[in-house]
């Protein structure tokens, strides 16, 4: 074992639990809860490892080049891509403060890095995760404004999409630095790799910030996206319902872009949303449930459980820079203009048939 190693990671005598990975100096923030269990196999934190490893470089690379050709593209950087800007920069800057100390913990297979660094990893963790899913709520409601309100709805300029982001980023400086000022605190995860909210407690202080904290980080956006891609659906249902009727009295087959459209634009929103909201909700709420099992002292929580829940959690970044980069058609001509080896499908944009037919709808546009 090399010098720096000696000092800090003497293992604590016991009797074959988690606890005997316990260094000296983070020994009174950890539960005893954690002492009933045996450390987790040496095998499981290196299968944690590489899979951090493969989430870190796929986020990186996706959130980096989103982040790169929206802010390098003067036709890309409108308003509301923004807010894709800030969730693309919060979810790169997630995985770059997390990742890297995790792999090194699963390496020790426990947490080696002190008290403070164990501070600073669960700020930036907690703080990237609400920046990331407010500008995914923010998103959704900018969708809802343009597609349900439409004109009466007010428009999306550069210093209203700033004020948003600001305040975003205001919020999640407030919520994530309360633990440091005596309101909950951060203490390490069950298998000692990573740190977290101190969810295990029963005292009313960390349990009333846990409540707090789930229904502004959780419920709340979850539910505002919800809301919005349903009246969304529901908006553009309509607007394809009337084209139809429309095209009937016509006499024409279709009244939208192209013959050769094989998605409408209601399927297509759906897709959208439901990729948007079903992937979000799959990302967070394991750690949710491994949170509210400590807060109501529920029987069955292991390690195991509690680190794969924080690691399931971070696939977020990877899943949204698919959903709202890869998938947005300028972002995607040019990705294909600048790095063509790396798109995939076609780019081309589809076009209507003849005169008579109207463009695809604003409503699809949007999306």
């Amino acid at each position: 074992m090399n010098t720096f190693a000696i000092p800090k990671f003497s293992a604590q005598l016991g009797n074959g639990s988690v606890l005997d990975k316990v260094t000296p100096d983070m020994a009174h923030i950890v539960n005893t809860y954690w002492g009933r269990f045996p450390p987790m196999d040496t095998k499981m934190n290196q299968i944690l490892g590489v899979f951090t490893f493969v989430i870190t470089v796929i986020s990186l690379c996706g959130n980096g080049m989103v982040v790169f050709i929206f802010g390098s593209t003067k036709s890309l950087r409108t308003p509301a891509n923004l807010l894709i800007l800030n969730l693309a920069f919060s979810d790169f800057c997630m995985m770059a403060s997390q990742s890297p100390i995790m792999i090194i913990n699963f390496y020790f297979e426990t947490w080696i890095l002190g008290p403070l660094w164990c501070d600073i990893y669960a700020i930036c963790g907690s703080m990237f995760g609400f920046i990331s899913i407010w500008s995914m709520c923010m998103i959704a409601l900018d969708r809802y404004n343009v597609i349900v309100k439409g004109m009466s709805g007010r428009p999306m300029t550069v210093s209203l999409a700033l004020v948003k982001i600001a305040i975003i980023w205001l919020f999640a400086t407030f919520f994530t630095l309360m633990p440091m000022i005596g309101w909950s605190r951060y203490v390490p995860e069950g298998n000692l790799t990573a740190c977290s909210i101190d969810y295990m407690t029963r005292d009313w202080n960390p349990r009333s910030y846990l409540i707090i904290y789930s229904l502004c980080v959780y419920y709340t956006p979850l539910f505002l996206i919800c809301y919005s891609y349903w009246f969304i659906i529901a908006a553009v249902a309509a607007h394809e319902k009337a084209m139809r009727e429309q095209a009937k009295k016509m006499n024409v087959k279709s009244l939208r872009s192209s013959e050769d459209c094989d998605k409408s634009a209601e399927a297509k929103l759906a897709k959208v949303a439901l990729t948007t909201i079903s992937l979000w909700f799959m990302a967070w709420t394991p750690y949710l449930i491994i949170c509210y099992f400590g807060l109501f002292k529920i029987e069955g929580l292991t390690p195991t459980a509690t680190i794969w829940g924080a690691a399931f959690a971070k696939t977020s970044a990877v899943y949204n820079p698919i959903v709202y980069g890869i998938s947005h058609p300028k972002y995607r001509l040019v990705l294909k203009e600048k790095f063509p080896s790396l798109v995939c499908g076609s780019t081309e944009e589809q076009k209507p048939t003849n005169s008579d037919n109207q463009t695809v709808s604003d409503a699809e546009t949007a999306t």
